[in-house]
């Protein structure tokens, strides 16, 4: 058993706090602009437009991510209280949000640019697990998003929530959804399925929302909604929905990848 007891504040200057969380966002985002453009970009088109593609993509994830929590998962609390919803620092932030919104820019920007959208939305996808394993630690070290209780050798005793040992479900998201979402999209990056755009894109929402669906079976739904139905949470419907497209767009590039 693991007792986590972490402070969410990783630095204090004065009255400003910077947080793990933030963090998080902060060194996914950076690894993920120099991976994209060092490693996974071969088009010296899309190579020269990404640093300008990259402050969208911020825009779509804080955008996104934070109108998604709001309409998915509070949308009664924000609706009484409005001014709430510019007050990220304070919490609540959407996965599958941020994915919409950096959809959105990432459709908007290819057009902008007479490029296929699928270029830079495939980049997202290879580099997204990095953000994504930073941002669940960050969630361990913020004692959110935890798991039910479990019995279990490797369980943790969140202190700042309560006396039970649980599933420390964040870590499960950081290991399957970040380090083993990752190599397998770098497997298939490199049997050449970028160079079908969409392909990728369609791997990792295929790969991603299994992931999230299975886990979330571990994971306390979250409290102002509970189970939606069918002992199902808001994020495995949503995944279930997202495992769909994923699974259309795969096939339809993949018949392409074919001829």
């Amino acid at each position: 058993m693991f007792i986590n007891n972490f402070d969410p504040v990783a630095l204090q200057i004065f009255s400003i706090e910077i947080r793990w969380y933030s963090l998080a966002y902060i060194f996914g985002i950076l690894l993920g602009w120099i991976l994209g453009k060092k490693v996974f970009i071969s088009d010296d088109e899309i190579r020269g437009k990404f640093d300008d593609f990259i402050t969208y993509i911020i825009l779509g994830i804080i955008i996104g991510g934070r109108l998604g929590y709001v309409i998915l998962y509070n949308s009664i609390y924000y609706f009484e209280n409005p001014i709430e919803i510019i007050k990220i620092w304070q919490g609540g932030m959407s996965f599958h949000g941020g994915l919409i919104g950096v959809t959105l820019v990432s459709i908007w920007f290819g057009r902008k640019n007479n490029n296929n959208p699928f270029k830079y939305l495939d980049i997202v996808a290879i580099v997204a697990p990095i953000g994504i394993f930073f941002g669940r630690i960050a969630n361990f070290i913020n004692s959110e998003l935890y798991g039910i209780e479990t019995n279990l050798p490797w369980g943790v005793k969140f202190l700042q929530i309560d006396n039970l040992i649980r599933h420390p479900s964040q870590l499960y998201e950081a290991i399957f959804e970040g380090l083993i979402l990752f190599w397998i999209l770098f497997y298939f990056w490199k049997k050449g399925f970028n160079k079908i755009p969409g392909l990728l894109s369609g791997l990792f929402l295929i790969f991603y929302s299994v992931f999230r669906f299975l886990i979330e079976f571990l994971r306390v739904p979250d409290e102002q909604l509970g189970y939606i139905v069918y002992n199902l949470t808001m994020g495995q419907i949503i995944s279930f929905i997202f495992l769909i497209i994923g699974t259309f767009l795969f096939v339809v590039k993949y018949e392409i990848k074919k001829k």
